[in-house]
């Protein structure tokens, strides 16, 4: 069985904290590796040697300071070492402008941050079953919880 890992980057403490308590809750949380900027999640992708313990899983706010989400998934896809990761937009953002060109890029979905507790589990449930699957097989993921 493949180790599962997941890689979230968001700039903001409160939202990467209320994500720290859903994964710890649903018992996941040390499969979760938490950066601030698309810098730290170049440099922890670069920092890892064998291919087979890169993430399964990237999640991505769309703002962020000194790289956006849109830009770090951009270079994630045009990379031949990182191409293959999922990569999933997680953002307060509602732009449908931004929501297609995330899509365009690669996203493998664009799910907006959710207002209750509860609804942040169900979607650290959806990013474990889904960085847990050994091919994209049609998992939906709600944007709309």
């Amino acid at each position: 069985m493949t180790r599962i890992k997941i890689l979230l980057a968001d700039d903001d403490f409160e939202d990467r904290y209320i994500i720290a308590d859903a994964f710890t809750e649903i018992g996941y949380n040390d499969a979760v590796h938490m950066v601030t900027n698309g810098e730290e999640v170049f440099a922890y992708l670069q920092a890892i040697n064998d291919p087979a313990d890169l993430p399964s899983l990237i999640v991505l706010d769309l703002n962020m300071p000194r790289m956006t989400g849109t830009e770090i998934l951009a270079n994630l896809k045009s990379n031949d070492l990182y191409r293959s990761i999922r990569v999933i937009i997680f953002s307060t953002s509602v732009n449908e402008k931004e929501k297609k060109q995330c899509m365009a890029l690669g996203a493998l979905a664009y799910i907006t941050k959710p207002v209750k507790y509860q609804d942040s589990l169900v979607i650290a449930r959806q990013f474990q079953e889904y960085s847990a699957m050994e091919k994209d097989n049609g998992l939906s993921l709600s944007s709309d919880v």
